[in-house]
């Protein structure tokens, strides 16, 4: 349980800082395809014998690679549908040369939080580590790139080196989160928290802190109600995750409402008329 809490702990710090970008620049399918992908890069590792973490990683950065160079010359939706048949053609290419691998895909789908080795805390540790400062260190050009392109382009900002070390980035947090949560529930922490703070707040650091406090309290209850329950934890995680993202567009939408009434109010409309 001590390697469960702190492997997702990271976990949850990293997807909610990377998926706060993600959401900002509109990025969910990619988010999606390359964990979805990736196992590819597991099952090829396994198939060879070497580390399954080193072949999701090289996967992952290969995908996100190939997507950030076809979405030059194509549209970036295009780009990435191609990149994931692709990468999923290989998985199965790499699945049917093995036959001892049903439990690792079952894993990498779902995750295994609560089976965590002391021997994958330090690789998720350096992982999420080098996610954490790549983004400190392109803060500045990325939230000017996500907000306002046209301005940053015309300060000097290449939104198209943006774009390809934002790929690496998400591919190098799908890959140290895959044996946690799993490629259909890293998606889910890295889309709802973020999703749910921006509807709260419209400030984008309070957005980004606020994004990390919701994926920890995501993650640390999910794991509290599946170690209570014996549930599955991807099963909590992705329900509440969503609840979060509802509750988000419910007070964005009672702010909204009340900002309304102030200006028909200040207006002189009856308030029974709004």
């Amino acid at each position: 349980m001590q390697n469960t809490w702190t492997v997702a702990t990271i976990v949850a710090v990293v997807a909610g800082v990377v998926g706060f970008f993600v959401v900002l620049r509109g990025s969910a399918f990619v988010a999606d395809a390359l964990p979805t992908g990736a196992f590819a890069g597991a099952a090829g590792a396994s198939l060879i014998g070497v580390s399954t973490l080193a072949g999701l990683t090289v996967f992952s950065l290969a995908g996100a690679l190939v997507i950030g160079w076809l979405g030059r010359r194509s549209r970036h939706d295009v780009a990435t549908a191609l990149t994931l048949v692709l990468m999923l053609g290989l998985g199965a290419l790499f699945l049917s040369f093995s036959q001892e691998y049903s439990a690792e895909i079952y894993s990498l789908l779902f995750g295994e939080v609560l089976g965590i080795s002391v021997n994958a805390v330090a690789p998720v540790a350096v992982l999420g580590a080098v996610c954490i400062l790549a983004i400190l260190a392109m803060f500045r050009p990325l939230m000017l790139a996500s907000v306002m392109p046209e301005l940053g382009e015309a300060r000097g900002v290449r939104s198209h080196r943006i774009e390809m070390c934002f790929l690496a980035v998400i591919a190098l947090a799908t890959s140290m989160a895959l044996p946690v949560v799993g490629a259909l529930l890293i998606f889910s922490l890295m889309i709802g928290p973020p999703a749910a703070a921006r509807s709260f707040t419209s400030d984008p650091y309070l957005a980004l802190a606020l994004s990390v406090v919701i994926a920890l309290a995501v993650v640390w209850t999910a794991i509290a109600a599946s170690y209570a329950s014996n549930w599955p934890v991807g099963f909590f995680v992705g329900t509440i995750g969503a609840a979060c993202y509802a509750a988000g567009r419910g007070w964005a939408a009672w702010r909204r409402t009340r900002g309304v009434a102030a200006a028909e109010r200040d207006r002189g409309v009856p308030a029974i008329a709004c």
